[in-house]
């Protein structure tokens, strides 16, 4: 559904998208990851034909960015960043107007709009100035104009931006439920949201993609050893949690022990091994012939935000975003 190969843009002495290549199947949600000024944005400008490339080739839907541009743009549908709606039009209006934009017939508009609204829970709203809505009904509104001409493939950067807990939810079912016959990419700073709503990762840093599989895939492969979570209870009802870390280290292969949880009768550590060393018996029976009780031994995966680091060495997209905010982190 989407190919792009050798994709590249530079702006004078600047690369700022660099002989990037993937391709996306039809039906998948494809999260696009990276810190900011890594090409995300050029990226996705590129494909929805706001952005000529300087070299490369890249199709959507079966249709060139370069050549066939118009029928690029009738095929997708684009929510930016920053939803691209008209304070002073009525929601309704607005998305007629969109819909005509798009090629709808005077006879689907109307469906197509009453659909749009629904999906998005817009319906409340129809008939209320853009303007007087507040940033999470705007960002609604702006995901309705992306998909009332049933595009075929979706684009949509930060989706869940301004919404609250419940919103954000509701938006998730919604783009999940959009995929099947469509593709969707999605561009976030919210890395939880990627691990809930995608099927597979594109991270790029400085202008070239480090990563591309699924969630589950990337975890695995960014770890060069085993891993494990272990929780340890004192029979005789306390325990020593510095006494289990001392003997977890000892065990022959194990280069870390991380305390994750501690109390007076049980403790939890996180368990790492060489590479291509298998540790989890030799944690076992450190555990059991030194009289304690071993409640849980199981792999521990790197979460995604651990998995960013590692690939691109910066900060995670959230604290980014809070730096970029004038915030600080912790």
């Amino acid at each position: 559904m989407i190919t792009v190969k050798g994709l590249t843009k530079r702006y004078a002495r600047n690369t700022a998208v660099d002989h990037i290549s993937f391709e996306v199947q039809k039906g998948q949600i494809v999260g696009f990851l990276g810190p900011n000024g890594a090409g995300k944005t050029t990226t996705m400008r590129m494909l929805t034909c706001f952005l000529t490339p300087t070299g490369g080739a890249a199709t959507v839907a079966g249709f060139d960015i370069l050549e066939q541009p118009l029928e690029v743009k009738k095929r997708i549908g684009y929510l930016p960043e920053t939803p691209p709606v008209y304070p002073e039009m009525r929601v309704g209006e607005y998305l007629s107007f969109v819909g005509q934009l798009k090629g709808l017939s005077r006879s689907d508009l109307e469906s197509r709009v009453g659909y749009a609204c629904e999906r998005c829970s817009v319906a409340d709203v129809r008939n209320k100035l853009i303007g007087k809505l507040s940033k999470g009904y705007r960002q609604r509104v702006g995901l309705a104009q992306a998909i009332i001409h049933n595009p075929d493939v979706l684009i949509l950067d930060e989706p869940t931006a301004g919404l609250d807990p419940k919103q954000i939810n509701e938006t998730r079912d919604l783009i999940k439920s959009l995929a099947g016959d469509r593709t969707i990419i999605l561009s976030t700073h919210i890395l939880p949201e990627v691990s809930q709503t995608c099927e597979q990762v594109i991270i790029i840093n400085k202008g070239k993609i480090v990563a591309t599989d699924s969630v589950s895939n990337l975890q695995h492969r960014a770890r060069s050893g085993e891993s494990v979570l272990v929780e340890v209870a004192g029979r005789n009802g306390s325990l020593d949690p510095a006494a289990v870390q001392r003997k977890l280290e000892q065990i022959a292969g194990v280069n870390r022990v991380i305390p994750k949880a501690d109390g007076q009768k049980r403790a939890i550590f996180e368990v790492e091994s060489g590479q291509s060393q298998s540790i989890r018996g030799d944690v076992a029976r450190a555990v059991v012939e030194s009289g304690w009780d071993l409640n849980e031994l199981r792999a521990a995966s790197m979460s995604l935000e651990e998995v960013f680091l590692q690939l691109t060495g910066t900060e995670t997209p959230a604290e980014m975003e809070a730096v970029a905010a004038g915030g600080q982190k912790e």
